[in-house]
């Protein structure tokens, strides 16, 4: 065993001695959405999450009620701490509507949605829809010599 051999003996026989430590956390962005009125609860929030533990960074943006916080937390620890200001809060439902497969059906649209955002859904609930509204498209087509003649 060469000088080699023997040093990678001693790293493994340390890095085995040191096992018992915790991993680091990665670093997480979690956003919420909280109904917030005025400038004063936009303070109170930024005050009560910049608070919690491994929190390096915190977005608040009023407009579309949205929290962003970025760190080495965890995301049930910054929704507990949102909630203990007794806002209504709740995990960012929207995503972009291109991820989303069928984008306009009743689950996913929403009205209160900021621009280009659509609610976040399972994909079996499209699935089922989708095949309800096709029949009744097909139903009312123009392509299709049995559909209805009245109009």
């Amino acid at each position: 065993m060469g000088v080699e051999g023997t040093l990678e003996y001693l790293s493994g026989l340390l890095s085995s001695a040191r096992k018992g430590k915790k991993k680091k956390k990665q670093i997480q962005t979690v956003a919420l959405k909280v109904r917030m009125d005025c400038e004063g609860c936009v303070q109170k929030i930024k005050k009560v999450v910049s608070g919690v533990k491994g929190v390096k960074s915190v977005e608040v943006d009023r407009k579309q009620q949205k929290v962003t916080a970025t760190g080495y937390m965890e995301a049930k620890k910054v929704l507990a701490a949102v909630k203990s200001t007794k806002k209504k809060v709740e995990l960012w439902p929207y995503v972009p509507y291109t991820l989303v497969a069928h984008p306009y059906v009743s689950q996913a649209y929403d009205k209160k949605a900021p621009p280009n955002m659509v609610r976040k859904i399972p994909n079996t609930a499209t699935i089922k829809e989708t095949t309800i509204d096709d029949k009744y498209t097909i139903l009312f087509s123009d392509e299709n010599p049995n559909s209805c003649s009245i109009m």
